[in-house]
């Protein structure tokens, strides 16, 4: 359990770094479009936890640090919405539409609302 658990947190180190460094490249470049560094992340931390949680189950010889360093940390760190990405669709692939969609939609809507009273909060 600690080998894994200080794979999580070595992964997760390196995946924050490329997703500041990412962002702070993105910013430095197109400043009025900031944006692009998260959507950039998004889309190929999803891409990604795809690719690798389909490609380990063929895998099941690969150390569970490793797989478990790179899904959780290094994704993790990179971004939580690949995560949530494969959840929604393992969901759906198990046949449980109502309560994936539901997830989704509290998720996000959930997400801004809370962001907007956080927001809110600090504001007042």
């Amino acid at each position: 359990m600690i080998k894994v658990l200080l794979a999580v947190a070595l992964g997760g180190a390196v995946g924050s770094c490329l997703r500041f460094l990412t962002s702070y490249w993105v910013v430095a470049n197109w400043p009025r479009h900031f944006y692009l560094g998260t959507l950039l992340v998004n889309l190929i931390g999803c891409f990604a936890i795809g690719f690798l949680s389909a490609w380990f189950l063929l895998r099941t010889d690969l150390p569970l640090p490793l797989r478990t360093g790179l899904l959780a940390g290094v994704l993790g760190g990179l971004t939580t919405f690949s995560s949530f990405s494969l959840e929604v669709l393992k969901l759906l692939d198990g046949g449980q539409a109502p309560l994936a969609f539901a997830y989704l939609f509290g998720s996000v809507a959930g997400g801004l609302l809370a962001a907007w009273g956080g927001m809110s909060l600090a504001r007042w």
